[in-house]
């Protein structure tokens, strides 16, 4: 994964999305096959909605490409739930099943309630810890290394591993008990 690193006051987000299109295109990509959506959304489809989705919302300002990466990175996550539920619908005929999400820290998900749950539980643990859900989003999400995290941060490799390994705990906990 090549890492385009852009940082100023403010970027504006036409710039950033013009820029970085290469990269959300990759990120667009993993979130389809990974979601088992292929034949539901294709990856250019899913870009240009979340750029429509992100560009709707005034006054957003992004620090650098890694908050940007990962703000649309789950903007496209939510685009591909909403689709997955459509989908499910019973009028809509239905029956997703998504067998796994090709990582080598996730388990696999094998009903699309799970990647509900798993997007529920990742919302709940925003409003709990922003910092924790943004390493998540970035690591599970857009797919960074957690070293790539612990750089755009600024903060120590190892601080992102205990974050990452808290940010776990906190997910299976929610949604196992929650």
């Amino acid at each position: 994964m090549t890492q385009i690193l852009l940082t100023g006051p403010s970027i504006g987000v036409d710039a950033l999305f013009t820029t970085l299109y290469g990269e959300l295109r990759r990120l667009a990509r993993r979130e389809i096959w990974r979601n088992g959506v292929r034949d539901v959304v294709g990856t250019t489809t899913l870009v240009h909605e979340a750029w429509l989705q992100i560009s709707g919302k005034p006054a957003l300002d992004f620090e650098d490409s890694g908050r940007f990466l990962a703000y649309a990175a789950r903007a496209m996550r939510g685009l591909v739930i909403d689709r997955i539920r459509a989908r499910q619908a019973q009028k809509r005929g239905g029956d997703v099943i998504i067998t796994s999400l090709d990582t080598n820290i996730a388990a696999a998900v094998e009903e699309p309630e799970q990647l509900q749950q798993i997007s529920d539980a990742l919302d709940e643990l925003e409003t709990v810890d922003p910092e924790l859900a943004k390493v998540v989003d970035l690591k599970f999400f857009c797919g960074f290394t957690l070293a790539e995290v612990a750089d755009m941060h600024g903060v120590t490799e190892r601080t992102v591993q205990r974050q990452w390994k808290r940010a776990r705990l906190l997910l299976y906990q929610s949604i196992n008990h929650g």
